[in-house]
């Protein structure tokens, strides 16, 4: 199997400054693939996140490739359209798009129910005072040294701990309205239709190219203020599908990436991820969490010839993590 790209193939990442699109740029960077990333992030972010797109220029120039990010808005009009003309114009006559990556993080957290503060976190609560009168202190004491290991400790140490710490805490007084659902929908699941159908009329794709797109287990567990995300999920999974059945006869391959859970800042932003990868690392085979690094080396096997018969699934990178009870 070979694992060197042409860099006349180019790697479309929509949401490449961190994450899996971050990785996955960095990983097809060294492999000589050129690389196109599109994000928003506000100016103070940049200092963060230049050295990660230095890393990406200096692996590229050795293989003679090219390397553009935008920082602008995918899901406007205006800014695909900017940077659809701008691919036009780098891959000229023999440059094409091999992979279209989607993995965008824009959706809307908050409740979609009241939060029912009196059973909320009850029974660990019931357990942590159980706890502190067989240890002879106070359940106040002993719950601010639970939350001060869950704080400080990574998710492999403090896994055990999950059940017992406080509950998450969530925004009060705001719920989810339509608006919410439907901006998250389109953000983080059918605009990925909207860019292959651009990168497509434009004529820009390979005769053999990928169209990857990352879910999560929201597509089938229910999560506390992830209702927006995880019908956005869905719909993205939906959206893939539909592309791998009518874009085949145009060589192109679509596809869906279910990583297990992965400490990153789209994570951070969930209420109770903390909870949530104390949980996740306690569960999988492996005893530790996903990395980005880990689904982009799989991300990479995809784009390779000989993955060109995998197409309209969901596949988890995950080191066995859902299917562990």
């Amino acid at each position: 199997m070979s694992m060197r790209f042409d860099s006349q193939q180019w790697a479309l990442i929509l949401g490449g400054s961190s994450g899996f699109g971050l990785a996955t740029a960095k990983k097809l960077a060294r492999h000589g693939m050129s690389i196109a990333i599109v994000h928003r992030d506000r100016r103070g972010a940049m200092q963060a996140i230049e050295p990660g797109f230095e890393e990406i220029s200096a692996s590229i120039r050795t293989s003679g490739g090219d390397f553009i990010a935008h920082n602008l808005d995918a899901l406007s009009d205006e800014g695909r359209n900017t940077v659809i003309d701008d691919l036009r114009q780098r891959l000229g006559a023999s440059g094409r798009v091999r992979m279209l990556m989607h993995s965008i993080a824009f959706g809307n957290l908050r409740l979609l129910a009241p939060l029912d503060t009196t059973s909320h976190g009850e029974a660990a609560a019931r357990a942590r005072e159980l706890l502190a009168r067989q240890l002879g202190i106070g359940a106040e004491q002993l719950t601010t040294a639970l939350q001060a290991v869950f704080d400080a400790g990574d998710e492999t140490s403090v896994g055990a701990l999950a059940t017992l710490a406080p509950a998450p805490t969530y925004a009060a007084g705001v719920r989810l309205e339509d608006e919410d659902f439907a901006r998250t929908i389109y953000s983080m699941g059918t605009s990925l239709a909207t860019w292959t159908h651009a990168v497509f009329a434009a004529g820009l794709f390979a005769d053999d190219a990928r169209v990857l797109s990352m879910t999560s287990e929201g597509n089938e567990v229910a999560l506390r203020g992830y209702a927006a995300v995880a019908a956005a999920k869905c719909a993205l999974e939906s959206v893939s599908r539909a592309i791998a059945l009518e874009y085949a006869p145009y060589g192109i391959r679509a596809n869906v990436v279910q990583a297990g859970v992965t400490d990153s800042a789209a994570l951070r932003l969930i209420p109770g991820s903390t909870h949530m990868k104390a949980a996740a690392a306690l569960r999988n085979p492996f005893g530790r969490l996903t990395t980005a690094a880990e689904v982009a080396d799989f991300i990479s096997l995809l784009c390779t010839d000989e993955a060109r018969w995998v197409n309209g699934t969901v596949i988890r990178v995950d080191g066995g993590e859902h299917i562990a009870g």
